[in-house]
């Protein structure tokens, strides 16, 4: 391909972790896991447009959005020409001889919160990857994809699998999607009390933490008690490893939940490294109900409600 195309737009989506186990740190300094990925509708908007020049520019909307190198939509990118041994002259050393010689203006446009455990960040990435394999006629399998989505985070393989919900093993990045969940859909309520946290931090103070708790099951249980019940899951089944770590640096976390549990809602927990807070509702209409109180109550906190897709 050697000319501009027009841009291509692409949803990226949010996830939540509806069951997060720590299982031991690795000689890598990651840490092995097991848990049970849930793909919501809160989505970002990115936007792809090739450029004449060789360059990779990041656009986004959100001030906390790194737009250099540091931005994983930018290493997406680049790690796909560097894949492909592109250089200025614009010839492969692969056999599929693609001309990607000029370069890329990457717009993202942010709706899913910045440092929340909601993904987003993964979730941009893997939608370039996703979108560009299509802009720039790639044709490279979902399983090369998320080989090359590996390298650039734990959560990135996720988002490549067009699946609503997926068991992810070693640091995350090792996916099987769970294709008997497929036509649940599920409601929440999901909390963001408007702070960032870091993950890296959170993942070190939990290495040295002593208030931790053993989970009352595991992720292939709750996975077939989903399928069993559905929202009717018991409350017991929903863990994550860092929430009480993310609690314990963040107070607001417990704020948020116990305002959840002040409007009725019983299974509540902390997405990913947090702050984000999900509660599990039994219609939309109770999720919609529900959210209006409190969004009365904490003017300061974004309050979503949002489904599984």
């Amino acid at each position: 391909m050697n000319r501009l195309c027009p841009p291509l737009v692409v949803k990226s989506f949010a996830k939540l972790n509806l069951y997060l186990q720590v299982l031991n740190k690795r000689k890598d300094n990651f840490h092995n896991l097991s848990t049970l990925f849930c793909r919501i509708d809160l989505a970002d908007t990115i936007i792809l447009k090739n450029r004449k020049d060789n360059l990779i520019k990041i656009k986004c909307n959100n001030r906390h959005v790194p737009t250099g190198a540091a931005n994983l939509c930018w290493r997406a990118a680049d790690l796909l020409k560097q894949e492909f041994k592109l250089g200025n002259n614009g010839l492969a050393s692969n056999s599929q001889s693609h001309n990607l010689s000029f370069g890329l203006e990457i717009e993202i446009r942010k709706r899913i919160p910045v440092g929340a455990g909601l993904g987003g960040g993964s979730s941009n990435a893997a939608s370039v990857l996703l979108g560009l394999n299509k802009y720039w006629n790639l044709n490279l399998s979902k399983t090369k994809l998320a080989s090359l989505a590996a390298k650039l985070g734990s959560d990135v393989p996720f988002f490549i699998y067009d699946t609503k919900f997926a068991l992810g093993s070693g640091r995350g990045d090792k996916i099987k999607p769970v294709a008997s969940l497929k036509k649940l859909k599920l409601w929440f309520i999901l909390v963001y009390p408007n702070i960032k946290v870091s993950t890296p931090l959170i993942y070190q103070k939990f290495d040295t933490f002593s208030g931790l708790t053993m989970p009352k099951c595991n992720a292939k249980i709750l996975t077939s008690e989903l399928l069993k019940k559905g929202r009717g899951i018991d409350a017991k089944c929903l863990f994550n490893d860092l929430e009480a770590v993310t609690r314990s640096l963040y107070p607001v976390v417990n704020q948020v939940k116990n305002a959840l549990a002040t409007i009725g809602l019983e299974k509540i927990m902390m997405s990913g490294s947090g702050p984000a807070v999900f509660a599990l509702c039994n219609s939309r209409k109770q999720a919609k109900d529900l959210s209006g109180k409190l969004a009365k109550k904490h003017k300061s906190w974004s309050i979503f409600v949002t489904s599984t897709v």
